[in-house]
């Protein structure tokens, strides 16, 4: 997956970026690109190897992403009830980096504080998701952070009916 200065990607972690620059970097015997993405105020390096699929992506289009938003609205499922294995369980749900998984952690996370409390890292982990989703939703649909989280709110009310 080959990105170029100037385009909008991403970050699994810290959402959307633009791309400002590619390096080399030399470590003993091999060199390796590396993407210099500005996401907001952070500035990170991202290393082009055969873990880049899971770190950057480029942003869904917009068809894709109002079908993705469905998930929002859609039955969630059961989360473990165990703190470690539901942290687990997330953790391997977003390895993929794509925007379904962000709405599916979104919703089942939600869905799973109705019932009972959240752990710090729950609330950490949906605060940092709703970040990145709520950046890349803005981005594409051309509307404000706002905006997105006012629908998401609406999305996710749907299944607390």
């Amino acid at each position: 997956m080959n990105f170029q200065t100037g385009e909008w990607v991403v970050h699994c972690t810290h959402g959307l970026g633009q791309v400002k620059a590619i390096e080399e970097r030399s470590f003993g015997n091999s060199t390796v690109p590396y993407y210099m993405v500005q996401i907001a105020d952070l500035t990170i390096w991202v290393p082009d190897d055969e873990n880049l699929g899971k770190r950057l992506r480029k942003p869904v289009n917009e068809g894709e992403f109002k079908k993705l938003l469905n998930t929002l609205a859609g039955p969630p499922e059961e989360l473990p009830t165990d703190r470690r294995q539901r942290n687990q369980y997330l953790v391997e749900m977003l390895k993929d980096g794509s925007a379904e998984s962000l709405c599916r952690v979104i919703r089942d996370l939600t869905a799973h504080r109705g019932h009972r409390s959240w752990s710090e890292y729950d609330s950490e982990l949906i605060r940092r998701v709703k970040k990145t989703l709520i950046g890349e939703w803005s981005f594409i649909l051309s509307i404000t952070p706002l905006d997105a989280e006012v629908e998401m709110q609406k999305l996710l009310a749907q299944n607390a009916k």
